[in-house]
């Protein structure tokens, strides 16, 4: 009796020190399990607090004594530890898809950022190309005074353009060869380095030495960025640019006359041109307009006539409402 007895409380203990050990095992594992999703946690969501993803099963308040023998607890803490599992396979494939998908898009940006430079530059070679040669632009120049000329309808641009009114008409340019024609250009010299090197890069531009004027212009405009011929210089910047073929180069120099210098003289001229150059660039309606609606409401007053006129038309061809 004494043995049958004793034998029985061996088993109890051993049974107990069984499931001890079996759950600290099993806790072992909980808990690693945890820190892994805590880590992968914190390299998904870098915010840290209110980001995490709470997991989906819960321990249970176990109501059982400690060293006691029970299925119940350990079915629940495996079931804990296969749902925790599942949830760390399931969150390490979407981090892993994530930086696969970031990766495409690296590739895809730097494509596209190469093919968008290698056209620009293409653009500019040949712009340069028909400058040399002597080509023929396609915008009508402005006058001396920077008044705009507005193009003709249909596209084609007449023999000889009219001058506004009380201005002097373009210089025709020079013959000969391209050092002969810079050279035949007369640079001023009033003693006022903004004002010579504007009235030097206008007379280049109205002799259709555009890779010049652009020099000219834009050292005025980077070296005397408070001088009133400063926004005259980005803008004629901008014509340049246009009247060369390079509508992408002109319409952030023109941009850049109106953001940096909203209230400079060719300001409004600038976004003007800004439309007219997002036009040849084939860019949506939309921006075209949001460009003459902020042309009306900051400088309506302020256009001249043949400005106002070309606005209205250039909304009615772009259908803005």
């Amino acid at each position: 009796m004494r043995f049958l007895l004793a034998a029985t409380a061996m088993a109890v203990v051993f049974g107990a020190g069984t499931a001890q050990a079996q759950d600290s095992a099993l806790s072992g594992r909980v808990d690693r399990l945890e820190r892994e999703m805590r880590a992968v946690q914190r390299k998904v969501f870098p915010g840290g607090a209110g980001q995490t993803v709470e997991p989906q099963i819960t321990p249970e308040t176990s109501t059982s004594v400690p060293g006691t023998p029970s299925g119940t607890p350990l079915i629940d803490l495996t079931q804990r530890v296969t749902a925790i599992e599942e949830q760390l396979r399931t969150l390490t494939g979407q981090v892993e898809q994530g930086q696969y998908r970031l990766r495409q898009l690296e590739d895809a940006f730097a494509a596209y950022k190469r093919g968008n430079d290698a056209r620009i530059k293409g653009i500019e070679d040949r712009a340069t190309a028909n400058a040399a040669l002597g080509g023929e632009d396609t915008t009508v120049p402005a006058d001396t005074a920077g008044a705009t000329i507005r193009p003709p309808a249909g596209g084609t641009r007449p023999t000889t353009p009219p001058p506004a009114a009380g201005t002097t008409p373009a210089a025709p340019k020079p013959g000969g060869t391209r050092a002969q024609q810079v050279a035949a250009i007369e640079k001023p010299n009033t003693g006022d380095p903004a004002e010579d090197g504007y009235a030097y890069g206008f007379r280049l531009w109205q002799a259709k030495l555009y890779p010049e004027a652009r020099r000219e212009l834009e050292a005025v405009a980077t070296k005397y960025p408070t001088h009133r011929r400063a926004s005259y210089a980005q803008n004629l910047l901008g014509r340049a640019y246009l009247d060369s073929g390079a509508p992408s180069l002109a319409a952030v120099a023109f941009y850049e006359n109106y953001k940096k210098n909203p209230k400079g003289e060719r300001a409004p001229d600038s976004l003007y041109y800004l439309a007219q150059a997002l036009i040849k660039l084939k860019k949506p309606a939309a921006e075209v307009c949001k460009v003459y609606t902020e042309l009306d409401q900051l400088y309506g007053d302020k256009l001249s006539i043949e400005m106002k006129t070309g606005v209205a038309e250039g909304r009615a061809s772009q259908k803005c409402k």
